[in-house]
């Protein structure tokens, strides 16, 4: 029997999270995942969230402008499943959430319904919106039970 240490390791599921404040990054870390996906003949997560910082407290009084912006996100995330099908991805899945801090929507309700053993995200370094560069990629490797690969 092979020594574990020197087996290949294999990611069945890869989730991708996508930041739309942050295009340069994303586009790093999808690429990434893109090739991980396909490579492995992983399922692709794709992720996104719509942050309640994205939704001034006068839009959230607007119910329509509440669901333009949910349908807005939904839209950029469903491109984003074309374009991997395009690449050779096979089995994708868009996935779109709302709430709080983008890292908690993320671990408390993304990773433990999409189950991946494997995210990717960018390093939030061009257009940091979450406080300071790399935010987001820092507290879901801090906090996640799974690997967690940030691409600068």
């Amino acid at each position: 029997m092979p020594d574990e240490n020197y087996r290949p390791l294999f990611f069945h599921r890869v989730l991708i999270t996508i930041d739309e404040d942050d295009r340069p990054s994303t586009a790093r870390a999808f690429r990434f995942a893109l090739t991980m996906a396909r490579d492995y003949g992983a399922e692709l997560g794709i992720a996104s969230v719509l942050e309640s910082d994205d939704i001034s407290i006068y839009e959230s009084l607007m119910p329509d402008k509440v669901h333009q912006k949910r349908q807005e996100l939904q839209d950029v995330v469903k491109d984003y499943a074309a374009k991997a099908r395009d690449f050779g991805v096979e089995n994708v899945r868009p996935i779109v959430a709302e709430g709080g801090d983008v890292d908690d929507v993320i671990l408390q309700q993304i990773i433990p319904d999409f189950q991946p053993d494997l995210v990717v995200c960018g390093a939030d370094v061009d257009f940091a919106s979450h406080g300071h560069p790399g935010a987001i990629g820092l507290r879901l490797a801090r906090k996640s039970d799974v690997s967690v690969i940030v691409i600068r």
